[in-house]
């Protein structure tokens, strides 16, 4: 059971101060040592703390824990509005630079979802760069997972976003699979995509018992996190175990080296959900309608 976070009153009293402008907030399992922006901001620290709050809830909740013991993280100010940039490195044990322009607001930050992906990475071993798409799929497929189980976006919110952008994913007539094809498209929806069809196949097999979470958890428990650096054929494997599946490296196998189209339209059908203009409707009548639902189930008590 995941550890209660402090209300951000509380927080901001039992936090440790060390230099100006830089604040230690406790996590479930680590801490992150957050240092504000010297410029001056419309956002006040309270809001940015709380901003970072609800982002590290969406993690912990996700993998059980946070994936860090210390993360050191650099909010940076920027020109103009949102949240311009995030870059995740393993220094440290972890370190996120992310830029948040000096007009930016509160509504801003609880639309944000950089900060959220960016932790994610610290989650999954660093990949040698012909595997830089599974380390990107995974933040891509897990950040609006992540935040809809705590409440922070709602449940159409994913699927709208899937059914809009996961076609960018799809092979082009040049690809040679997701290993070789070092493109935009492929390398973060590509590598989503994956991760997709790795969360319904798992679940084929195992009836809905356990899911692409399960797997991820299993390589975070094991030591996989951005600071290690592994092959992914250790990481997959390990991910299969925990899920007693051979999912990930099956499908992997498939993928790697060669273009694979995915029926996108037929996998829809199949999990229930479809766009109707603007509105994502769900079919609770359809094949597969309950591995939909678990997909994004909270396991966070009233979050929804």
């Amino acid at each position: 059971m995941i550890v209660m976070f402090l209300s951000i009153m509380a927080v901001a009293l039992a936090a440790q101060q060390r230099l100006p402008g830089t604040m230690v907030m406790p996590v479930p399992g680590g801490e992150i040592e957050i240092t504000f922006p010297d410029q001056p901001m419309k956002l006040s620290r309270h809001e940015l703390l709380n901003w970072v709050k609800d982002a590290a809830k969406a993690v912990s909740n996700y993998y059980g824990k946070f994936p860090a013991r210390h993360l050191t993280l650099i909010i940076q100010a920027g020109g103009g509005y949102g949240v311009r940039h995030g870059v995740t490195y393993p220094k440290g044990g972890g370190l996120i630079r992310i830029t948040v322009g000096e007009e930016a607001d509160v509504s801003e930050l609880k639309d944000d979802w950089v900060l959220t992906h960016e932790m994610i990475h610290l989650a999954f071993p660093s990949m040698a760069d012909n595997h830089h798409w599974i380390e990107e799929g995974i933040s891509t497929y897990v950040e609006p997972v992540a935040r809809a189980q705590v409440g922070n976006i709602p449940l159409t919110e994913v699927w709208k976003q899937w059914i809009r952008d996961m076609p960018q994913g799809e092979p082009a007539a040049d690809d040679e699979g997701l290993d070789r094809t070092p493109t935009w498209g492929r390398t973060y929806w590509g590598g989503a995509m994956f991760c997709l069809l790795a969360e319904v196949r798992i679940r084929e097999r195992t009836h809905n018992r356990k899911g692409l979470r399960d797997a991820l958890r299993g390589i975070l428990n094991a030591g996989g996190v951005i600071t290690e650096d592994w092959e992914i054929e250790k990481a997959l494997k390990i991910g299969d175990k925990a899920t007693g599946t051979d999912a990930l490296m099956t499908l992997y196998h498939e993928m790697a080296t060669k273009p694979v189209t995915v029926d996108l339209d037929e996998l829809w059908r199949k999990l229930g959900v479809r766009m109707t203009n603007v509105e994502v409707v769900f079919d609770d009548s359809a094949k597969e309608a309950a591995i939909r639902k678990a997909i994004t189930l909270s396991r966070v008590k009233g979050s929804g």
